[in-house]
């Protein structure tokens, strides 16, 4: 359904101030939207390295696998989780982001020397394939928020430069053409009345003047 406006000047007015607003916002989301991007594809190399990583992490890991399952009384996964993930905040377009900063990991509470030297090794592969795993999804956190935020813009940025501004200057030109018309027709009327009125006065003139010599 089309949408309904007057034609009329204050009309014009609120569809110039609408289209002036429009054409100053457009580039603020346009430069938004490439900066997004470009930080998207950052933080998508990123991710592909932080992958890599992890991947190389678990083939160093993986020969540890079946020994720790024959490890008594020590949850060596355990205290190879991470206690406390650190990130901070970055600001990208207006986009607030975690960043990964490090992971702290609770305290060895097993006897160096009741366990078997290999544990200590283990241990320390383990913590490193986690803390690779806790940057990915770090990393993953980035790219859904900057992601989510992209497609909005995206869509205003179609909503303004494909409908909201070429609807304004749509309609600033049938009001111009309408109140164009207006005046054409107020000239048209006003000349006709003119020409009544000369000719009204020129009658009148006659009229004296055949009033004043009664022998014409």
């Amino acid at each position: 359904m089309a949408k309904k406006y007057k034609l009329t000047r204050p009309e014009l007015k609120r569809q110039r101030d609408a289209l002036h607003r429009f054409e100053r916002y457009l580039p603020m989301l346009k430069l938004k939207q490439q900066q997004l991007q470009m930080t998207l594809r950052d933080v998508n190399r990123l991710l592909r390295e932080a992958d890599e990583a992890v991947h190389q992490a678990q083939q160093v890991f993986q020969p540890y696998r079946a020994v720790l399952a024959d490890l008594a009384g020590l949850d060596v996964r355990s205290l190879a989780e991470p206690a406390t993930v650190r990130t901070a905040t970055r600001n990208v377009a207006g986009v607030n982001i975690p960043v990964y900063e490090d992971v702290e990991f609770p305290p060895v509470t097993y006897s160096l020397f009741a366990t078997p030297p290999w544990v200590d090794r283990a241990l320390a592969d383990l913590r490193e394939l986690n803390r690779r795993l806790a940057l990915v999804r770090v990393l993953r956190q980035q790219y859904e928020l900057l992601h989510r935020e992209l497609v909005k813009i995206i869509q205003r940025v179609n909503l303004f430069d494909k409908v909201k501004i070429p609807e304004a200057r749509e309609t600033i030109r049938i009001i111009r053409i309408k109140l164009g018309d207006e005046m054409t027709a107020a000239v048209g009327r006003a000349k006709i009345a003119k020409g009544k009125l000369t000719e009204i006065s020129n009658e009148s003139g006659l009229l004296e003047e055949a009033v004043e010599d009664p022998q014409s």
